[in-house]
């Protein structure tokens, strides 16, 4: 069963911009409610997704070079890198439904 890596500046790169199958980024913070309310929803696309999708997670307040190379000005962001590229962006607290419709035609 596939679960959440907490990825950080240092392994970004071979995590996300490296991968084979698309990732799924949730830029995230501890302080942050809509944050909060979206973990449940994370925890079950990444045992829906396992294989077709990589879920992460990556703290912006700990890890601010990141955040600042993808101009993440807001928590939740939810970013869809395919190929190392941003396929997609979603920021805001977002249901299940609304992601995996937005998401389905990146997968693998």
């Amino acid at each position: 069963m596939g679960e959440i890596i907490h990825v950080s500046d240092d392994n970004f790169q071979s995590e996300v911009l490296e991968s084979e199958i698309p990732v799924l980024v949730d830029f995230t913070a501890v302080w942050c409610g809509p944050c909060k309310m979206l973990d449940p929803v994370m925890d079950d696309l990444v045992k829906e997704m396992d294989g077709q999708m990589k879920i992460v997670k990556l703290d912006v307040d700990h890890n601010p070079n990141v955040a600042m190379q993808f101009s993440v000005m807001g928590v939740p962001t939810l970013m869809l890198f395919v190929q190392g590229e941003v396929a997609h962006r979603l920021t805001g607290f977002q249901p299940k439904k609304r992601i995996l419709k937005k998401l389905s035609s990146y997968l693998v």
